[in-house]
């Protein structure tokens, strides 16, 4: 697929501080890979509430920023939580400005669930019929159950060493390995 380190934008689907949503894709960023290349989007919070009628150009400076990291990818890894039954209403809103974009478009991507047993499946179902309807392809890393409790993480708000991180590793290497496996994206989209 590409001739350097695979690329993979890492997106958590929370604002919270202490998410573990976000210490998950934290531990994925902290992968030492001469193979792979994690970018950790940080720009959730800032995104401008969707309007249709704002989706044209100029487009907000922070919806071309993801939309040019998206671009950038190889692959885009997920990992959100489930409020009220379905997708956190921020995350809904980044996923909205992807729409009106190609970037998401044949776009390989991967999603990782932290809750416990019996819990964000909803959010799963969800996240999977948006990406559906911007086309987005769903590898075989999607919906990746790794179980991220509170309890497990350190005073900082991160996943030390230890078998919860090379779980989350082998995730994000697995979804490399996916990405490695598929034809340039130039080929994909002819």
């Amino acid at each position: 697929m590409t001739s350097g380190p695979i690329r993979i934008l890492l997106v958590s689907g929370s604002t919270r501080g202490g998410s573990t949503n976000t210490a998950a894709l934290r531990a994925a960023h902290a992968i030492e890979d001469e193979d792979i290349t994690t970018v950790l989007y940080d720009g959730l919070a800032a995104l401008p509430h969707f309007d249709p009628d704002d989706d044209a150009d100029p487009l907000p400076p922070s919806v071309s920023d993801l939309r040019e990291q998206i671009a950038a990818a190889d692959g885009v890894l997920f990992c959100t939580p489930e409020y009220a039954g379905g997708l956190p209403g921020s995350f809904k809103n980044l996923l909205d400005w992807t729409v009106g974009g190609i970037e998401m478009y044949g776009q390989p991507v991967a999603w990782i669930n932290v809750a416990g047993e019996g819990r964000g499946g909803n959010a799963d179902a969800s996240l999977r019929t948006v990406l559906g309807y911007v086309k987005a392809t769903a590898l075989a890393p999607a919906g990746t159950r790794v179980t991220v409790a509170r309890s497990e993480l350190g005073e900082n708000g991160e996943i030390g060493p230890g078998d919860l991180r090379a779980r989350i590793e082998q995730v994000v290497r697995a979804f490399a390995d996916e990405l490695r496996a598929l034809p340039a994206r130039e080929e994909r989209d002819s």
